[in-house]
């Protein structure tokens, strides 16, 4: 199991953390979509603070949504997440080039810019389709603070969920624009979490070092844990395998298609030549031609 993450409690279960590993992950979605770097790390840290926040669903049936809506050159972000740890998701823009903001660090807060975050968290409805969901989602919306992704998750806690949280999350760029490592963690405190406890955490959290370094020196979720939440008796509860999946098909995009008005489907009749349709979150393309829209 190359990429996954775990759900863990500490301090008589009055603190909850979640830690992820997800290069290969993150690879995908960047191959997939031959995203920039820095756009790279800003779609990264979104799969995996998502993934994280699917976890965190009581009964194991939520599915989740996240959507970055930034000024920024990137435009937009958006990351779905199943139960099961599969992970999709796409930028609206992903050739962008920024400078560094510093030696070694991707200007990700520029590239998403100013705007909101919106959570979303459905209900799944069929086994054979993990991305399916039913009934009316709940809509959780913040705005940026950073486009940093972490510090926007930390905010959506505080202010819609009233969890105070610590998130970080990190991706890991090489010289060749693969991925080099991706992961993060996120840690809340429980409303009967004692003062002794917040101020070592706070400790932890204070002397820890980046995640992408981490990670980077071989690091894995179970030891991102232990550094966060040293001295609190950390008990392990899940271990969740996690990949890049898109749930699309050509029977998929054929429904879409059939579902257009007549005159739509008509127009590209019209124009005699095959109609290409590509899914947004993993960049696979579906051609139909002139014979099949007309069946349709």
């Amino acid at each position: 199991m190359s990429d996954y993450m775990l759900r863990a409690t500490a301090a008589n279960d009055t603190i909850r953390a979640f830690a992820i590993t997800a290069k290969d992950t993150i690879e995908e979605a960047r191959r997939r979509h031959d995203t920039a770097p820095v756009v790279t790390a800003a779609l990264g840290r979104l799969l995996c603070g998502g993934a994280m926040m699917c976890m965190m669903e009581k009964e194991d049936e939520g599915l989740l949504t996240l959507q970055v809506l930034g000024d920024g050159p990137v435009g937009g972000i958006t990351v779905s997440a199943s139960p099961d740890g599969l992970l999709k998701g796409f930028a609206n823009e992903t050739n962008v080039e920024l400078p560094l903001k510093y030696p070694g660090k991707l200007d990700v807060g520029t590239a998403v810019g100013s705007g909101i975050l919106r959570v979303m968290r459905e209900q799944k409805r069929a086994e054979a389709d993990p991305f399916a969901a039913a009934g009316e989602p709940y809509i959780g919306t913040v705005e940026l603070v950073s486009g940093e992704i972490a510090e926007d998750l930390t905010y959506y806690f505080a202010q819609s969920e009233q969890t105070p949280s610590a998130v970080g999350l990190g991706v890991l760029v090489d010289k060749d624009i693969t991925v080099r490592c991706a992961g993060g963690f996120i840690v809340q405190l429980m409303p009967d979490v004692t003062d002794e406890a917040i101020s070592l955490l706070e400790q932890n959290i204070q002397s820890i070092r980046p995640v992408t370094e981490l990670l980077d020196e071989g690091m894995m979720p179970e030891g991102l844990l232990e550094e966060l939440l040293k001295g609190m008796d950390v008990t392990v509860l899940e271990k969740r395998p996690v990949a890049y999946r898109c749930d699309c098909s050509r029977e998929r995009v054929t429904k879409s298609l059939a579902a257009l008005p007549k005159e739509d489907l008509q127009e590209m009749i019209d124009d005699a030549k095959p109609v290409e349709v590509r899914c947004q979150f993993c960049n696979e393309k579906y051609e139909f031609a002139i014979e099949e829209l007309k069946k349709l």
